[in-house]
């Protein structure tokens, strides 16, 4: 007896309804894209491991999926070195290649190789697949999409604003509501230096980005825990605490961050983004927010988190600007600053308010009945002029029982069939039934046409 097939742990199968939900995803954010002017790249679903390690941190590289050299891969190791069984020296002799991890070191990897072709600045989008050897659960798996788009070799901070008017966009298009927020790493950097922890910088804001989930007792203690002083604990207080409008923090925030160049330099950054985009008439809330605190040790100005308001969910989207992006392959000074919205996420999200668009997820609209060779024939006429039309048609392949094929229209969710008869055909018409209210009507290629189409 055969084994049973299945497939790796934290990979999915997705069905035809499932595409047609991410492909509206994917199509919507792509579209989004184009409208600001991005462009899009791929790169190889692999890159040389010498690309991806060591670019995000031990515990990153022991997530890397690592591939198997072809060949005689024993070729060139001691016994020595097989019985040592070290797993890491071993396996930099097994495998040179690795699948990518994210997007965003091999599009730095794309930017050294293809400087001399590439006009800067250079707003780029990617929408592929990345792999993490991650443990499987809930919401996170091991083979997933990325949608990024970045924007290299630009200071500019209307680069920012820009990548919020797309964040803005693309959830009204999908209709869900959220909240953008938004913090510099500039500020938070001022922040530490003047409570006197500027070393505790990484320790502050962890602890700090944990507000939402345990509480300001708890950030307080594991502030405690990781050496910080009760005295710099207590200046912190307000700041984490921080309310009002955006312009109402952005007052304090001067005033408390006077003595540190750093900090009021983050403010200028945050109030010239807010103010521009306050002109710009955003659907959406976006909000200073202090706790928010993304991957410090890569960002190093901007940065931003989205939160969908009616669904408990993680981040959605974030991002923010990074300098130095090519630096470890050697091209120093290009400052870039990118988005990435999480396809998965955003496909729970529109699962859970249920707001994919009827025509986003129907697949054909109408199927033509089978009674025989003459009655196909006929309707391949009838089909071809409603293809040409743009109405995504399909007729029944075998001359099966009507049962069969009313089913067949059913399960796919086919809201109109066209039935061709003998009398049909000596009319030169069809009849098209509408599914869903069950009315029929004898109609012309034409006719058939205008009522699908209206």
């Amino acid at each position: 007896m055969a084994a049973k097939p299945g497939i790796p742990k934290g990979t999915r199968d997705f069905s035809p309804v499932e595409m047609a939900k991410r492909n509206y995803i994917f199509n919507t954010i792509r579209d989004v894209y184009h409208l600001y002017g991005f462009q899009q790249i791929e790169t190889p679903s692999m890159e040389m491991l010498s690309t991806l390690m060591g670019k995000y941190g031990e515990e990153g590289d022991k997530l890397l999926f690592k591939i198997q050299n072809s060949g005689d891969y024993f070729s060139g190791i001691t016994d020595e070195e097989l019985l040592s069984r070290n797993a890491a020296k071993l396996a930099s002799k097994f495998c040179e290649k690795g699948l990518r991890y994210d997007l965003t070191v091999p599009f730095a990897r794309y930017v050294v190789m293809h400087r001399d072709e590439i006009t800067f600045p250079f707003k780029r989008y990617q929408i592929q697949p990345v792999w993490r050897a991650d443990r499987p659960q809930k919401g996170r798996y091991r083979e997933f999409y990325q949608c990024d788009a970045d924007v290299v070799g630009s200071d500019s901070l209307l680069n920012e604003v820009e990548l919020m008017q797309i964040v803005d966009t693309v959830f009204t298009r999908f209709g869900i509501r959220v909240c953008i927020k938004i913090n510099n790493r500039k500020i938070l950097t001022g922040i530490a230096e003047i409570i006197g922890e500027a070393d505790k910088i990484v320790d502050i804001t962890v602890a700090i980005d944990k507000l939402d989930k345990i509480g300001l007792d708890n950030v307080n203690k594991e502030l405690a825990e990781k050496g910080i002083s009760e005295e710099a604990i207590a200046k912190l207080q307000p700041i984490i605490l921080l309310s009002g409008t955006n312009a109402e923090k952005l007052a304090t925030l001067k005033t408390v961050l006077s003595g540190s160049e750093t900090g009021l330099k983050g403010v200028e950054e945050s109030e010239f983004i807010l103010d521009t985009l306050q002109t710009m008439g955003l659907k959406n809330e976006i909000e200073l927010d202090l706790t928010l605190a993304r991957g410090l040790n890569y960002y190093t100005g901007a940065i931003f988190e989205v939160k969908a308001l009616d669904v408990q969910i993680g981040s959605i989207t974030g991002g923010g600007r990074y300098d130095n992006l090519t630096g470890v392959f050697g091209m120093a000074g290009v400052s870039g600053v990118g988005i990435s919205f999480g396809a998965d996420r955003i496909f729970d999200v529109l699962n859970q308010l249920e707001l994919y668009p009827k025509e986003a997820v129907n697949g054909t609209q109408l199927l033509f009945i089978n009674f025989g060779e003459k009655e196909a024939a006929f309707s391949m006429g009838i089909l071809s002029k409603a293809r040409a039309a743009g109405i995504r048609a399909e007729i029944f392949p075998d001359a099966a029982k009507m049962k069969k094929q009313m089913s067949y229209a059913n399960v796919k969710n086919i809201p109109f069939v066209a039935i061709v008869g003998e009398n049909e055909m000596n009319e030169g018409k069809a009849m098209l039934k509408n599914m869903e209210s069950g009315e029929q009507q004898l109609v012309t290629a034409e006719e058939l046409i205008g009522a699908l189409t209206k």
